[in-house]
């Protein structure tokens, strides 16, 4: 069984405990490192064109191992900043998604790519 939000959460901070991290774990530094770690993802697609990067995330078994590493990175991240936050993610999440089902109203959004302001 997969472990849930707050499982993840509980054995992550045991892993920084155990290894007297939280000194380094300012939540300006944990942002930091979140985007950082963005910054990889984005690194690994650079230089390639859409096409190349979806066939390198169907079939290229070195690049889906990347990039499951850094999505695990940006994950982990956000978990910290969340616990040091006191954040509910997926809670916030939900939020998120209600919030954006009200700004882009599929009638007006469907098919398109503009931001909610020029809908």
């Amino acid at each position: 069984m997969k472990p849930d939000h707050d499982e993840l959460t509980r054995r992550l901070i045991e892993f920084r405990d155990e290894r007297d991290w939280r000194q380094f774990h300012s939540l300006k530094n944990l942002v930091m490192s979140a985007a950082m770690e963005s910054a990889e993802i984005m690194e690994l697609t650079q230089w390639k064109d859409d096409e190349a990067v979806e066939r390198a995330a169907q079939g290229d078994t070195q690049f889906r191992a990347a990039l499951a590493e850094e999505c695990a990175d940006v994950f982990l991240y956000l978990l910290l900043i969340c616990e040091r936050a006191d954040i509910d993610l997926t809670e916030a999440a939900v939020s998120k998604l209600e919030l954006n089902a009200r700004k882009y109203p599929v009638e007006k959004a469907k098919g398109n790519a503009k931001k909610y302001t020029e809908l």
